[in-house]
């Protein structure tokens, strides 16, 4: 039984996740701040967790920021903010989703189920260290390197990045990153890898607005090129 964790300061909000969770064999466990949320995930060590950004006691980027800096659990952010900066913001910093108040159930329990599903990033014994601009990244230890010291990404991320370097100057179509990523469900929706390649070229390219090593196919996919 996965244990998910619901942070929102809305107790009718709650309660309908809670019941709605609780009905699919989900563990439910509730925060009503950005500190109890904290505090639990930490003893608790949940699947995933449900995050809304407007907490009364901590900004919800500060939960976030704070969850990702110690684990690699699957996060959705539940935010009435429906600004794109809000949201590339929340995915820049360590979400793996991001879904808009009012929401569907239905919509949101399938986005748990694709977090929930995703495998670890597979990497192979003996692969070159590959580099982009001035980073080299080590797959095995999942960590990326610059000038300027460390350089963190978010799972998602990640999965992302292991999938293009898995296949060196090879294109690598957009509807299988989507399918691989997010799951079969998601093949449509490229606005999720344009958000994405965006913020790793910004962390990695020398040039984002002109990627050496991340590259587009307009309207077919992408490629890593050495």
């Amino acid at each position: 039984m996965s244990e998910i964790l619901v942070v929102d300061d809305e107790p009718a909000l709650l309660r309908t996740l809670r019941i709605n969770l609780g009905a699919r064999q989900y563990a439910v466990r509730t925060a009503a701040t950005g500190g109890e949320a904290l505090a639990r995930a930490a003893r608790t060590s949940p699947d995933a967790v449900l995050l809304d950004l407007g907490l009364p006691d901590l900004d919800g980027m500060e939960v976030l920021r704070g969850l990702r800096s110690r684990s690699a659990v699957p996060i959705i952010v539940l935010s009435g903010r429906t600004d794109a900066a809000d949201r590339i913001g929340a995915l820049d910093a360590g979400a793996d989703d991001y879904l808009t108040k009012p929401f569907l159930m239905d919509e949101l329990l399938a986005r748990l189920r694709a977090v929930l599903r995703r495998p670890p990033v597979a990497v192979g014994p003996a692969a070159p260290v590959p580099v982009i601009g001035d980073h080299t990244v080590d797959l095995a230890a999942t960590t990326v390197t610059g000038p300027d010291g460390p350089v963190r990404l978010t799972p998602t991320e990640w999965r992302i990045l292991s999938l293009l370097l898995a296949h060196p100057g090879r294109l690598v179509p957009g509807r299988r990153i989507l399918r691989e990523v997010w799951g079969p469900a998601h093949e449509e929706r490229g606005n999720y890898l344009r958000v994405y390649l965006a913020g790793l070229r910004r962390k990695l390219e020398r040039d984002p607005a002109r990627p050496r090593h991340l590259i587009t196919e307009p309207g077919i996919g992408y490629r890593y090129e050495p």
